[in-house]
């Protein structure tokens, strides 16, 4: 096939040569063409194979409609598949593959699916291999055996494996007026929005703006329509109030008028420049949204339909005048309606030989003969196309008379030789976004299409304006006119009287003939991304799946990666036949969003790479320059251990553990959960907040406290000190800050939002180390500067202000571990330098540096209680913290916490357990009264957390075992048949080490 591009005309730079490949070949292209342009202009035809015959398939359609040219673009080994190459701009080095297909495009082994005929019809997958008995293949089992085949051949575009190296942002976006789309009805509701002063946000899908009037040929105000909506174009890009967003997708209307949009920033570039990202998401929340969306032209459904060469009349005009390519040398047009006479004369004024016009209306307008004549095109009034000729490319096709009332085809048929057949079967608003925002369609039996209803009749919380051919109105003139006034009305401005620009177009009515389908012998497709033929509408019709839904389903009509923009309305037309029902009783199917597809990657942004951020200590590059082992805990990354060469994890804590104990270890908790709490009644907010008294805590001074929640259960734990008369600082668990901090929230919002406090997460503000052991606080003597911490002015659960190679530190004396310990705060950005101050303080006592590994064992071994054990199934008493249930004031879950399921005897309560066995044990294993490996039965608890204990020189845990008090001292068994650990224990108190305190109070 010869080159197609025009020698002039186009809106490309014809002085910029670009060179890209596709399936391997080089080609080249100019700047402002996309890959589908391209393609065309170097005569390729076979753009890809079909979802499940195989067919070849060429070009549909010129914008995000594309159902057939689906390609994958390959960035080094990062490939993206199932993007329409009519929405890839060329660039340098661009490299695209096409898909499924095997091994190659022109010969794809797959196509022999063609000859299944019926047997690959709708629903096949749930009739063909359910059932038959072949030798041992029976029932299911047949079915079972093809699975394996048929998902291997479903989807089209191979996913990539390699990591995305991508840089994605997100942005929030407020504005008065959002405008989607910059048609001519976009352009002027944006310009008459921000002639108010009002803020604009113009987006568009496409790289430039303009939409119909950079294809159409019109001249608007006596210049051309492209130049005209460049100019307006200009004027905005001009004001301040008016942000302009192209190559960015709309494609989600939610809530409050919250809309989803996509930008795709570096799409288009070999490399993007410094800083930009490759994708862009933005949320946008306006007070009103413009809906000028335009629409979307419509197939005819005939013999054939899908062959190379058979495309859209719009999309060949806008081929032709907006990027300088022919897509044929003999071009015939079959349309039911005016707008395909526009596009055959633009087509002949393009250079193409426009050889025909088949009409099924055998009452074509004089109008529409005088165009057809100025195309040199020889008019078939009353005709239509049945039948297609041609391999890989079309080469002819054939007609015969056609009567638009019954349907029936009858005399002689005539065969037309034309390499590229457009047709036009009626335009269908697009609609998408206002179907998301809750408005239902409307069936328009004139425009034979669903037009959107008007928004504020159930929907007033949805504020949006419809203009131009998304609200039916397919003329210029029209669009013009409802988007003046649309961004008039949306900026809170009056009607205008002023003079609207003056359009000349090529004349024409919008309504076409009631015709979607032509009925002759022959594959006809309604669906050409996923195959679906007219039989098989009629097929579903049969079996009863009648339904909108169920016909969407059964006959995958609609759910590949277009969404239905081009099958919907022909498929509801035939199945309305079938049902000898008008159209709207069918009804239609809801958009849901997406309205195309978007990027994992853009959804991600910031936090590409991980579902959640990672959360990072003042400390952190000091732990790991100096050998820390890090873990996640939440979104914290912490120390697990400072391991030495050779050493196990075990062993790493183990040491770590003992060394503190015997002389003193320093750890980061930085990552406690921290709140201020202040105000008037802040004490009183506590009192209702923990289960025991904070009103009585002396200024000063620290306390240990729980919370419930409102059922009863234990909710978290923590100290909160007091540093005011009126200013608290709560700490939490690591793991439950946010939702604690959600708790005072809701509280203080909802429930008693008469109390004078405020609430504020400080956990960022703070980092903190916790030193403690039998030497910790010789340490903090020989550093500390400004205050004492000897006994009598730093007593347990004391608070004192002072400083730390010259930053002002805050010291609490409270232990996590047993031992004597303090913990040490200071600003956020002073983390690091107040704890190497401590580690150089802490050499002459040998001080060591621990992790989470030994943390946990110090606190299994002192019996303290943490997630592991406050897991939302245990109470106060359970966990033996009755003792800080007051009986003195109410609190949150105290109503609850007496409940009779919550005092029963025989709940789980925590305890100690003991590996007789000398055997590491597991969290989660069960204790059992009796031992069966061979059917583990009659669990009467669970371990929670389990460690080797460096002081008792066993392996214990903590668990929670049913009527657990009462059992210390008896023997029992670990029962984990998971891990294959079976063995003997005892239980004992929870109270392993220093029962007594002593050591911490020292």
């Amino acid at each position: 096939m010869s080159p197609r591009r025009t020698e002039t005309g186009g809106r490309i730079d014809r002085l910029r040569t670009i060179r890209f490949t596709f399936d391997g070949a080089p080609y080249t292209g100019h700047a402002g063409d996309t890959l589908a342009s391209a393609l065309l202009a170097n005569g390729v035809t076979l753009f890809g194979r079909s979802f499940k015959y195989h067919r070849p398939r060429g070009l549909l359609a010129a914008g995000v409609e594309e159902p057939n040219a689906l390609v994958t673009v390959l960035r080094g080994e990062v490939r993206e598949p199932n993007i329409p190459a009519t929405m890839v701009e060329i660039y340098d080095g661009l490299v695209a593959v096409s898909q499924n297909r095997s091994p190659s495009l022109a010969l794809d082994i797959g196509a022999l699916n063609q000859l299944g005929g019926k047997l690959l019809s709708a629903g096949f997958y749930y009739k063909t291999f359910m059932g038959p008995v072949i030798g041992p293949l029976k029932g299911t089992r047949f079915w079972m055996f093809c699975e394996h085949f048929i998902r291997r051949a479903a989807g089209l575009g191979k996913a990539g494996v390699a990591p995305d190296t991508a840089r994605y942002e997100r942005m929030n976006a407020f504005c008065d007026v959002l405008v989607v789309g910059s048609g001519p009805a976009g352009l002027m509701a944006a310009k008459a929005a921000a002639d108010q002063g009002a803020r604009v946000i113009l987006a568009d899908l496409e790289a430039k703006f303009g939409g119909s009037a950079n294809w159409s040929g019109e001249t608007i105000d006596g210049a051309p329509a492209a130049d005209w909506a460049a100019r307006v174009v200009g004027q905005l890009e001009g004001n301040d109030n008016v942000r302009l967003l192209p190559r960015t997708t709309v494609w989600g209307y939610y809530d409050g008028n919250t809309l989803a949009a996509l930008e795709r920033v570096t799409d288009h570039k070999e490399v993007p420049a410094k800083g930009e990202p490759r994708q862009r998401y933005w949320a946008i929340r306006a007070k009103t949204v413009v809906l000028a969306t335009g629409s979307f032209e419509r197939p005819l459904v005939f013999p054939g339909n899908d062959r190379p060469g058979v495309m859209l009349a719009h999309a060949a005009e806008r081929y032709a005048i907006e990027y300088g390519v022919l897509p044929g040398e003999r071009i015939a047009l079959f349309t039911n309606n005016d707008s395909a006479y526009r596009s055959a004369v633009a087509l002949k004024k393009a250079g193409a030989a426009v050889v025909a016009i088949i009409d099924v209306r055998g009452d074509v307008s004089n109008e529409m003969r005088r165009l057809a004549s100025e195309a040199e095109a020889e008019l078939f009034a009353g005709h239509a196309v049945i039948a297609t000729e041609g391999g890989k490319a079309l080469t002819g096709l054939k007609v015969q008379r056609f009567d638009t009332t019954s349907g029936a085809l009858s005399g002689d048929e005539r065969s037309i030789h034309a390499d590229c057949l457009a047709m036009s079967g009626g335009w269908s608003p697009t609609i998408h976004l206002a179907s998301q925002a809750g408005a239902k369609a409307t069936w328009d039996t004139a425009r034979q299409a669903f037009l959107p209803p008007q928004p504020t009749q159930r929907w007033p919380n949805q504020k949006w304006i419809g203009a131009g051919a998304f609200t039916g109105s397919f003329s210029t003139a029209e669009a013009i006119a409802e988007g003046r006034a649309a961004g008039l009305q949306a900026a809170g401005g009056t009607p205008s009287s002023a003079p609207l620009p003056v359009v000349e177009a090529v004349p024409g009515e919008p309504d076409p003939a009631p015709i979607f389908e032509i009925k002759a012998k022959g594959k006809s497709f309604v669906d050409f991304q996923h195959d679906v033929t007219a039989e098989d509408v009629r097929l579903a019709h049969r079996e009863g799946f009648v339904s909108v839904e169920h016909l969407k389903r059964y006959t995958t009509l609609g759910m590949a990666t277009d969404q239905g923009k081009n099958s919907n309305v022909p498929g509801l037309a035939i199945m309305a036949d079938a049902l000898g029902k008008p159209i709207p009783e069918v009804g239609t199917t809801r958009f849901r969003p997406p309205y195309t597809a978007v990027s994992i990657g853009s959804l991600a942004a910031e936090r590409f790479g991980d579902l959640k951020p990672e959360r990072l200590t003042p400390m952190h590059d000091w732990h790991i320059a100096n050998g820390a082992t890090m873990y996640a805990a939440g979104l914290w990354y912490r120390p697990m251990i400072y391991g030495l060469a050779g050493e196990t994890v075990e062993q790493a804590y183990v040491r770590e553990a003992k060394a503190t104990r015997e002389s003193a270890g320093i750890v980061d908790v930085s990552t406690l959960g921290k709140i201020a709490v202040q105000g008037p009644d802040a004490a009183e907010f506590l009192d209702r907040v923990y289960t025991n008294m904070f009103s009585t805590l002396a200024v000063g001074k620290a306390r240990y406290g729980l919370m419930l929640r409102e059922d009863g259960l234990a909710f978290d734990d923590g100290t909160t000190w007091r540093l005011g008369e009126q200013e608290f600082l709560m700490t939490t668990t690591t793991a439950n800050a946010g939702k604690v901090m959600q708790h005072l929230e809701y509280f203080l919002d909802v429930i008693w939002p008469e109390l004078k406090v405020t609430v504020t997460s400080v956990t960022d503000e703070w980092a903190g180390a916790a030193i403690g052991g039998p030497k910790a606080r010789a340490i903090l003597a020989s550093c500390v500067k400004g205050t004492a911490v000897d006994n009598a002015t730093l007593p347990f659960m004391g608070i004192v202000h002072g400083q730390i190679a010259g930053v002002p530190v805050m010291i609490c004396r409270l232990s996590f571990s047993g031992e004597m310990a303090f913990e040490v705060y200071s600003g956020a950005g002073y983390g690091t330098r107040v704890w190497e101050a401590l580690i150089e303080a802490g050499k002459p006592f040998g001080l060591v540096t621990y992790g989470l590994e030994a943390l946990g064992t110090m606190r299994i071994e002192k019996g303290h209680v943490t997630g592991a054990e406050i897991d939302g199934r245990t109470t106060a008493r359970d966990l033996h913290l009755d003792w800080m249930l007051s009986k003195k004031k109410p609190f949150i879950g105290s109503a609850m916490m007496d409940r009779e399921g919550l005092i029963a005897p025989d709940r789980l309560e925590l305890v100690g357990v003991i590996a007789l066995d000398n055997r590491a044990l597991n969290g989660g294993g069960h204790i059992v009264e009796e031992l069966d490996q061979e059917n583990p039965h009659d669990s009467i608890g669970h371990i929670t957390a389990c460690c080797y204990s460096p002081a008792l020189g066993k392996y214990i845990a903590l668990a929670l075992v049913r009527g657990g008090k009462a059992r210390h001292g008896t023997r029992a068994f670990v029962s984990d048949p998971l891990r294959n650990r079976f063995g003997p224990v005892e239980i004992v108190s929870n109270h392993f080490y220093d029962p007594d305190g002593s050591r911490m109070h020292g």
